[in-house]
């Protein structure tokens, strides 16, 4: 995939190219239809006020998908076919939130023909909160 990153282009502590991605309500609305999720603290402003959540919020999976979205820039095919997820989800992402994404290589370990690519990935609210927080994994092959 153009764009995508090289292991001669990767070392230990090199930022990821990020992104910024702008939450919307019709972004969770479709999410909900795509993914089968229609709790109401996702679809219905008052509900999510009564309960306590200020507003609507997105649905985790949805902001997730941004740091998927961020290691297939960086990755291509390698994260599309063998990538790895371990995450916490810390905040509440919400319509009109501008995510920040981004991630950082903390280790590459070199075995057999093939490199695993360990990085820290996070995802920010413009509070500056933390709302996801974790690490990928992907093996990349040497070509």
């Amino acid at each position: 995939m153009p764009g995508t990153l090289t292991l001669s282009q990767l070392s230990e502590g090199m930022e990821l190219p990020g992104l910024t991605k702008s939450v919307t309500q019709l972004d969770i609305n479709l999410y909900a239809e795509a993914g089968g999720d229609h709790n109401p603290v996702h679809l219905d402003n008052e509900f999510a006020v009564k309960a306590g959540h200020g507003g609507t919020v997105a649905h985790g999976m949805l902001i997730l998908a941004y740091i998927s979205q961020m290691m297939t820039g960086a990755f291509g095919a390698n994260w599309l076919q063998a990538g790895r997820l371990d995450v916490r989800f810390k905040a509440a992402a919400r319509p009109g939130d501008t995510i920040t994404v981004s991630g950082k290589v903390a280790k590459l370990v070199k075995a057999n023909g093939q490199t695993t690519v360990t990085c820290s990935v996070q995802c920010v609210n413009p509070k500056g909160e933390t709302v996801i927080t974790g690490e990928a994994q992907v093996i990349v092959t040497e070509t």
